[in-house]
């Protein structure tokens, strides 16, 4: 039988790394993007060939609510039935804690929580018994974000979420779970100043950051193996062991 993945964020990073890993194991997937359709287009041509699987792309900001009806609608309109549901998209907010705003915390909080809650409320039902859902969480909602604030205290909350949804999702037979990344080697983090790369290189036992592929097999392990529940999955490569 045919599985249904839907990944917020699925169109590059990580989202896309997993992405990728999914339907190369024979999934289709339905991912989300904020805004550049261009960029989403030809990422989902990509997988499409990786993968020969079904591949959708939808537009949906996670800073709007607006885009929960929008998901809800798409997988109204397509009766598509889910067996995983992975909740990467996320945003940051790195204004100095002397200037943060209200708007700026909010949205970040809007974003990396809100969202997902009420999307998993509205669309709950279209998972399967024995399905999943899965976060990304993130390493610095463990340790102090020495830069973001709302960031760090946000994936904190994430991590919580996942700890008391794991109640509210038995009865529906959904397991829940989430990954905490620590550096991966995303566009994002490829950009940074050498020196800053470096310094966070020394403080990793393996002395580097880690792929977007290495960090996908750890998601596609977790969607498959059905013990995994209320786990908080950390892949730091040793962070801080020194």
């Amino acid at each position: 039988m045919e599985k249904n993945i839907l990944i917020t964020g699925g169109t590059k990073g990580i989202g896309f790394a997993v992405a990728k890993s999914l339907v190369t194991a024979g999934y289709n997937v339905i991912l989300t993007y904020g805004s550049d359709f261009h960029q989403a287009e030809k990422a989902r041509m990509e997988l499409h060939q990786a993968g020969k699987k079904s591949v959708m792309v939808v537009k949906a900001d996670i800073t709007e609510k607006k885009s929960i009806d929008i998901l809800d609608d798409f997988l109204a309109e397509h009766n598509i039935r889910l067996f995983s549901v992975v909740f990467n998209a996320g945003i940051t907010c790195r204004t100095p804690f002397e200037s943060l705003t209200i708007d700026e915390w909010e949205q970040t909080f809007f974003a990396n929580l809100h969202f997902p809650v009420f999307l998993l409320q509205r669309i709950v039902h279209r998972i399967d018994k024995g399905g999943n859902v899965l976060f990304t969480g993130s390493l610095m909602g463990e340790y102090a974000h020495s830069v973001s604030l709302a960031y760090g205290v946000s994936k904190s909350a994430v991590h919580a979420l996942v700890k008391n949804l794991v109640k509210f999702m038995q009865p529906f037979s959904i397991r829940v779970n989430a990954v905490a990344p620590g550096f991966v080697d995303t566009d994002w983090q490829k950009n940074k100043p050498a020196e800053i790369r470096k310094n966070i290189e020394n403080k990793i036992a393996l002395g580097r950051f880690c792929s977007p592929d290495e960090l996908a097999q750890v998601y596609k392990m977790i969607i498959e193996n059905n013990y995994f529940n209320g786990e908080i999955i950390p892949v730091s490569g040793g962070y801080s062991y020194r």
